[in-house]
């Protein structure tokens, strides 16, 4: 069983900062990429940040310059450091790991898996 955990949200003033962690855990399974989402009321779930087992990193736009992605897929952890917060940052924010789950050397499959999410909100 595949279990992810995120935590660190909370209640900033704008132009605070925020430290989100994030841990997969289960042996069967292997990170090749982790990555955060944001979702705001009302809104579609957007990619904010991730990073790949090789260390490569991918940001949306509104999110460049001020927040930063860290972590290690080996250990299946990911950590999105976040300042500069805006209003429009207010969204709950999940962590996804997509990788493998293999219960034997010859079974193997894709499989990505999702948080609980976690409540940021930044005021004005």
């Amino acid at each position: 069983q595949v279990e992810v955990v995120e935590s660190g949200g909370g209640l900033v003033q704008a132009g605070g900062s925020l430290r989100l962690s994030c841990a997969a855990s289960g042996r069967v399974f292997s990170a090749n990429t982790m990555s955060w989402f944001r979702q705001a009321p009302g809104k579609q779930r957007e990619l904010v940040a991730a990073i790949t087992s090789d260390g490569t990193t991918n940001y949306a736009d509104f999110v460049k310059g001020r927040f930063t992605i860290t972590g290690d897929n080996r250990k299946k952890t990911v950590y999105l450091q976040m300042n500069s917060l805006k209003p429009e940052d207010t969204a709950v924010y999940y962590c996804n790991a997509d990788g493998l789950v293999c219960y034997s050397v010859e079974s193997c499959s894709k499989s990505d898996f999702w948080g609980q999410g976690t409540q940021v909100t930044v005021s004005s």
